[in-house]
């Protein structure tokens, strides 16, 4: 049979799946491509491999044999190819990074600077997400890294890594009461704040802290909120590292929160169930270096 390999390999998709539609999402091709994948593996086995329930499917008693019997052979493969990979050094290939917002602004140009630098022929991509789908993103293996929040992270599938810690600030018009001010207690003057939408991290951070902020319109991204800040003489709470740069341009300062005390921790994370690519490993040794 030719192409065995490409189909035993597409099998195991399925298996990790148990689902042939996510499968073939995953191995980016037509579900029904997939099925007559699948179909002439069986008919070259004389094995039904899978039995099709509502929910997915479901390996029979010769899908487990093969299953496993292949899998450990296809990680030891895959396995020594990665670290080859490693040793020679990848400098080409193609990295998907998913990250929040914020970190776009002050954190994600630096590292992916730095990477571009030294990986010129290297294909990256930077998608920027709110919190929830940028795990999701990793942990599906749609992204091979993720930049978020740890307490965005409520799933066991992906690997950890403590980047940095940063404390919150208020943002707000430079000639506005709030910017004369050398720190700022909310809880005490209510001001009314621009915000992120409710499933977003830094929003469900400031309500963690028993503050219930005045919220005068909500947006999804950093730049629209800067600019309705600035529009309003409203105010908005973003990490401290947003350059001087960034705000000056939109006539903003930040200043220290006195009431609450806002600090959240970075994270890069990994998918669990993948073997981290060299690339991946690269941009992770970088951010490492520019946590600082």
């Amino acid at each position: 049979m030719k192409n065995l390999d490409h189909h035993i390999r597409q099998f195991l998709e399925i298996c990790r799946c148990q689902s042939l539609s996510e499968a073939a999402d995953k191995l980016d091709m037509s579900q029904s491509g997939l099925s007559r994948t699948l179909a002439a593996l069986e008919t070259h086995l004389g094995h039904a491999l899978f039995e099709r329930n509502g929910r997915g499917v479901q390996l029979t008693d010769a899908g487990v044999k093969l299953r496993d019997a292949a899998q450990p052979a296809y990680d030891s493969v895959d396995d020594a190819l990665e670290q080859l990979k490693t040793a020679q050094g990848v400098t080409s290939g193609a990295l998907r990074v998913a990250t929040i917002h914020t970190l776009s602004y002050y954190f994600m140009g630096d590292v992916v600077a730095s990477f571009m630098s030294q990986r010129p022929a290297v294909n990256i991509s930077v998608v920027g997400r709110a919190s929830p789908d940028v795990v999701e993103l990793v942990a599906s293996g749609k992204a091979e890294i993720g930049f978020v929040y740890d307490t965005a992270v409520d799933t066991d599938a992906v690997e950890i890594i403590p980047l940095f810690e940063e404390e919150m600030a208020l943002v707000a018009c430079a000639a506005s009461f709030a910017a004369q001010q050398a720190s700022i207690d909310l809880v005490a003057l209510d001001l009314p704040l621009v915000s992120f939408p409710q499933h977003y991290a830094l929003r469900r951070m400031l309500e963690r802290q028993g503050f219930r902020p005045r919220i005068s319109a909500e947006v999804e991204t950093v730049d629209a909120m800067l600019k309705l800040v600035s529009l309003t003489g409203g105010h908005c709470i973003l990490p401290d590292r947003i350059s001087t740069e960034l705000l000056s341009d939109y006539g903003l300062v930040r200043v220290p929160l006195e009431r609450p005390a806002l600090k959240r921790r970075i994270v890069a994370i990994t998918n669990k169930a993948r073997t981290r690519s060299p690339l991946a490993s690269f941009i992770l040794e970088i951010a490492l270096q520019h946590k600082g």
